[in-house]
């Protein structure tokens, strides 16, 4: 095998059409003889300067909901769209009366929280800090501020782990810190938290530390359900390259901190901690879902979604661990874990609109190019809005004010079409590894850790022989060549 490097990292004006028109608003394409603006403002810190000033920016588009939406009825914040979950579950989940979370029954109809642990934990730390005098109103507003600023460092922590994960591409990571979803869906709820461990969990095993890697991964499927599909991935990749002591680190680590956050609360407050598992296994089809659009286009309830939802996440993840063992060339990390969240996402019962945020990073990492990235993105912004209009329609009463059910379900379509969209560009550079722009240097996977450069041991049909590997061209000046280049320690 042979492995072409350069140097210098990878700067995306000199190879991306989009990103070098868009530079041209501070001056246009890095030239030959730029060098950086100095040891403090190198990349990394760009971006995480950037991720905060976009989060900044998606907390001043809330402002009219801070100001009176939250409290002057539903209709005014879905048509501001300045929707948060945030304020209002500060009082009926309990954490305005002092209540423990799972352990003290709720008033209404929610029992108990219906959150993962350690989200709940987040929750709950966020009300410590908020005052108890006051009015209720102000109370929620400092409430929602308290969130918005540690959600502000989980996304500070995802930007850094994104810039650093791909060593020669740290400028990808704008594409998660410029990303219009991210700044409209950040203080929505409580995802950024699971998204920074996630996160940080790829960052180290990108660097070769399974253990720490799946101990970052439980704790992450602690605070959210989805990050725990990334084993698959590490499974199948593992499993080509013959790397199983690594994986079952992993693996070991991801269920020893999961069952480290979960244990005390599962021993302590057992119906409690179910109401998570038995609330997102009762719940009905809802807003965003493949499912609500058939069921709205042909007039069906769809009571057995769950068994069809099972089954068509089931069938799709074989799928993708079929592609990742007949590909030409192993896939990417986060190739394979970009798919599998977004077959999640798409078979999912409900798509409310933070849950973008779960695809971002990865998208950033799987398909760095900006042109099919922000068509995705325009995507996503239109089921935004959609949403939020919809529901304002629903709530407007005789005033039909906002989108009808058809507007409604045209935004979802472009949920699923976009999101499709991006899934089948990453699944041709699957197949066609030479339109994988971060392999075009001659790199094997950068998020890899262990895995790259290692050779295969096990494919299906002609995977990685010598007909189908990738032809490259010749290195160009300044570049370096790594012959034979074989399993990392």
């Amino acid at each position: 095998m042979t492995k072409v490097h350069q140097d210098h990292p990878v700067h995306p004006t000199r190879h991306d059409e989009v990103a070098a028109a868009g530079s041209e608003l501070i001056g246009g394409p890095w030239g030959r003889f730029a060098r950086a603006g100095g040891q403090w403002l190198h990349p990394v810190r760009v971006v995480a300067l950037v991720a905060i000033g976009m989060f900044a920016l998606g907390m001043v588009q809330k402002l009219p909901c801070y100001d009176w939406a939250w409290f002057r009825g539903a209709g005014s914040q879905y048509t501001h769209a300045c929707y948060s979950d945030i304020p209002h579950l500060y009082v009926v989940r309990g954490f305005a009366d002092h209540l423990t979370p799972y352990f003290d029954r709720l008033p209404g109809d929610m029992e108990y929280l219906e959150y993962p642990v350690l989200t709940g934990l987040f929750m709950q730390v966020a009300s410590w800090f908020t005052p108890g005098g006051g009015s209720m109103q102000h109370r929620e507003q400092i409430y929602w501020m308290v969130n918005a600023g540690m959600l502000m460092a989980c996304a500070a922590v995802i930007a850094v782990c994104v810039a650093r994960t791909h060593r020669r591409r740290p400028w990808d990571a704008l594409l998660f810190a410029l990303a219009p979803a991210f700044a409209l869906t950040a203080t929505i709820n409580w995802d950024l938290l699971a998204i920074a461990l996630t996160a940080a969990g790829m960052l180290l095993w990108s660097r070769g530390r399974a253990v720490a890697a799946g101990v970052l991964i439980g704790l992450a499927t602690a605070a959210k359900l989805y990050p725990v599909l990334l084993l698959g991935p590490l499974f199948v990749l593992c499993w080509r390259a013959g790397k199983w002591r690594p994986f079952g680190a992993a693996a070991l680590g991801a269920a020893g901190s999961w069952l480290l956050v979960n244990v005390p609360v599962m021993l302590g407050a057992w119906e409690g901690w179910t109401k998570f598992y038995t609330f997102s296994q009762e719940r009905p089809i809802d807003f965003g879902s493949v499912w609500l659009l058939i069921s709205q286009r042909t007039g069906l309830p769809l009571d057995n979604a769950n068994t069809y939802a099972t089954l068509l996440m089931l069938l799709l993840c074989a799928g993708i661990g079929l592609l990742a063992l007949t590909a030409p060339r192993r896939p990417r990390f986060a190739q394979l874990a970009f798919l599998v969240v977004a077959v999640f996402i798409l078979t999912n019962k409900v798509y409310s609109p933070q849950y973008v945020l779960w695809l971002i990073p990865l998208a950033a990492l799987a398909r760095p190019r900006w042109r099919d990235f922000l068509i995705w993105q325009a995507c996503e912004v239109a089921y935004f809005l959609g949403i939020w209009l919809y529901l304002a329609y629903t709530t407007s009463g005789d005033k039909h004010q906002g989108l009808p059910v058809e507007g409604y379900q045209l935004a979802i379509a472009a949920h699923l079409l976009g999101t499709l969209y991006l899934c089948a560009v990453v699944v041709r550079d699957i197949l066609l590894p030479e339109r994988d722009v971060v392999r075009r240097d001659g790199s094997d996977d950068p998020s890899g850790g262990v895995l790259d450069g290692a050779p295969d041991v096990f494919t299906l049909g002609t995977a990685g022989s010598p007909a189908r590997a990738p032809q490259y061209a010749t290195p160009s000046p300044g570049q370096r060549v790594e012959w034979g280049v074989g399993p990392k320690a």
